[in-house]
């Protein structure tokens, strides 16, 4: 009888998982983990306001992301309860990138997970996120302007 090199297996290895997106057993992990990451990194808006030579478009960008966040979830919302996948992904790509532009990692953790399950089509995962997304996002802001928006005024 011929025993397999160690390291190997006559049963077929399982399957990658594809970057970015975990198995419903497992979703679990990637939000409990996004809900390590910090509401607002301050070093990101510090790194903005440099690169923009502190003429204060930082603040402002900030300023209007805070201002934005109703509208922009609610569009958000809105097309990930219709299941329109075109109009959803163009609502949580802009919320993925402006929100880590102005450091809400926590935000833009959540946003990317929500991009992969609606890429998925599963709405009803969608619909699960959602609620973080609307309660981190609130505290996003909060955060945002308690410790930046105000604080540079």
């Amino acid at each position: 009888m011929h025993s397999p090199d160690p390291g190997t297996s006559d049963e077929a290895a399982p399957a990658a998982f594809e970057p970015g997106i975990m198995p419903a057993g497992l979703a679990a992990s990637p939000q409990e983990a996004a809900g390590l990451l910090p509401l607002v990194d301050a070093a990101i808006l510090d790194e903005l306001e440099d690169e923009l030579d502190g003429s204060g478009l930082a603040q402002r960008f900030a300023r209007d992301y805070a201002a934005m966040w109703d509208q922009r979830y609610a569009r958000l919302a809105a097309a990930v309860d219709n299941r329109d996948g075109d109009a959803a992904l163009d609502a949580v790509i802009s919320l993925k990138i402006t929100s880590a532009m102005v450091g809400g990692l926590r935000l833009a953790k959540l946003a990317e997970l929500l991009e992969a399950v609606i890429r998925l089509g599963d709405f009803g995962q969608g619909q699960v996120l959602m609620e973080r997304v609307a309660e981190d996002g609130g505290l996003t802001i909060s955060e945002l302007q308690s410790s930046y928006i105000l604080e540079n005024d």
